[in-house]
């Protein structure tokens, strides 16, 4: 992620007063599970555990929505981003493209 882009969920930052807001931001990812992965997380689903697989392909595609976010920020002048928004999503015929979008309000925060 954007080291100097400070990403948070919550509305304010303790100690830190918003200057100015910049607008939404957004990044948004989608990636295909291929049919390898599908086959073993199918057959870990059916005698149990977690679906390796599968989460490391939601990890990348959140790390990549988040960075786009980030970055879209930072084209706008902030070095902030706050109130943001995961959603997760199956998409595609089969469901079998993840999706995930982040989405946030950049602004401007004063330093400490």
């Amino acid at each position: 992620m954007q080291q100097d882009i400070l990403v948070v969920t919550t509305n304010t930052l303790d100690g830190r007063r918003v200057i100015k807001y910049l607008g939404i931001v957004t990044g948004e990812a989608i990636l295909g599970a291929n049919l390898f992965k599908d086959l073993f997380a199918g057959i870990r689903d059916i005698v149990g555990g977690r679906s390796q697989a599968y989460e490391q392909e939601l990890q990348k595609a959140k790390d990549i929505a988040l960075n786009e976010m980030a970055a879209e920020a930072k084209q706008l002048g902030a070095n902030a981003v706050i109130a943001v928004d995961l959603d997760y999503e199956t998409v595609g015929s089969n469901g079998s493209m993840l999706m995930v979008s982040a989405s946030g309000t950049a602004v401007v925060v004063e330093s400490l």
